[in-house]
């Protein structure tokens, strides 16, 4: 691609890089000039434009964006997204239900490393979307980028994006109470709006006493596609009364504990199948933990491992809370 001042009478053909203001109204940056347009120009005193024009080879900004996004996503439906409508160089992409998104990392950097006029950002893996959420942009910086660099950022951007629809439809809340007294409903109206945003049906919550046997019944004994437990005083061993209730009842532990700052105290495992969750105590505020992260994969399906725990710990402070009974610092 050329770009550069130009006189007047060669700038027919070539793409306005700049608006100009005309004494009878205004050419918008990105216009094909025309030869119609030149007597306006010269009535507003200009007499050179800064074009670019499309060298041998080169794909215009829309063509390239758009052919991007379809290498991105070969197929929008399968994948539970939609792509909009190319305008200056720019796709974007969109949700087509509540879900988490999967993101091939490694073949988005590769895109991105090809050429500095051909970009894609996207959310951070796993992000949840809300039905019709943005979830990449693909941008052309420039007017036209040579073609050999787009098809190249085309090969590797295959298949690089999906929705992870969420795929349980209810989840019950189990909380264990000591001394005979309930817990505040903040906590559960804090999971219950969870559960909601992903479109998952919270059934009637239970309250147990807080020891192994009583919880393991209601762990067995819960109707809901998945279990989550909140227990009245915070689980601190993988051997506390929370996961031993879920071994007793029949089911196994995945993992316990989290790199992730408020979210320490989560366990997650099994039973017949059916997820389980510890939840920490701070997943009794609405405010961001590491139990989301692993909420929202679940609810869509997604198989959490202790190896993907673990590798939260790079971006896994999430806030200092000031009230912490143990500061920092002395």
């Amino acid at each position: 691609m050329k770009f550069g001042p130009v006189p007047l009478a060669d700038a027919v053909g070539g793409v306005l890089a700049h608006s100009v203001e005309l004494p009878d109204g205004r050419l918008r940056k990105g216009r094909v000039i025309a030869a119609e347009d030149l007597a306006r120009i010269e009535a507003a005193g200009l007499r050179e434009l800064v074009v670019a024009r499309l060298a041998p080879g080169d794909v215009g900004e829309d063509d390239a964006a758009a052919r991007l996004a379809r290498a991105l996503v070969p197929d929008p439906e399968a994948a539970g997204l939609r792509l909009g409508k190319a305008a200056t160089g720019r796709v974007n992409l969109f949700s087509e239900r509540i879900g988490v998104i999967e993101i091939d990392a490694a073949r988005i950097d590769a895109v991105n490393a090809i050429h500095p006029m051909i970009t894609v950002a996207t959310l951070r893996p796993w992000a949840r979307l809300p039905s019709r959420g943005m979830v990449a942009t693909i941008k052309i910086i420039s007017y036209a980028v040579p073609g050999a660099a787009l098809e190249a950022a085309c090969k590797a951007a295959s298949d690089a994006l999906r929705l992870r629809p969420v795929r349980y439809g209810s989840a019950q809340l189990i909380e264990t109470v000591i001394g005979g007294k309930p817990h505040p409903d903040k906590g559960r109206r804090s999971v219950e709006a969870r559960l909601t945003r992903m479109g998952v049906e919270p059934t009637q919550g239970a309250e147990v006493p807080h020891d192994s046997a009583a919880l393991a019944a209601a762990i067995a004994a819960s109707p809901a596609e998945v279990v989550l437990i909140l227990t009245g005083s915070a689980t601190s061993d993988l051997h506390d009364t929370a996961p031993e209730a879920l071994r007793a009842a029949g089911g196994t532990v995945t993992h316990f504990g989290m790199p992730v700052d408020p979210g320490n105290l989560l366990f997650f495992g099994e039973i017949g199948g059916k997820p389980v969750i510890g939840l920490p105590g701070c997943a009794r505020s609405p405010a961001l933990n590491g139990a989301d992260w692993v909420l929202e994969r679940i609810l869509c399906g997604v198989e959490v491992t202790s190896r993907d725990i673990m590798g939260m710990g790079v971006g896994g402070l999430l806030k200092e809370p000031p009230s912490r009974p143990r500061p920092r610092e002395g």
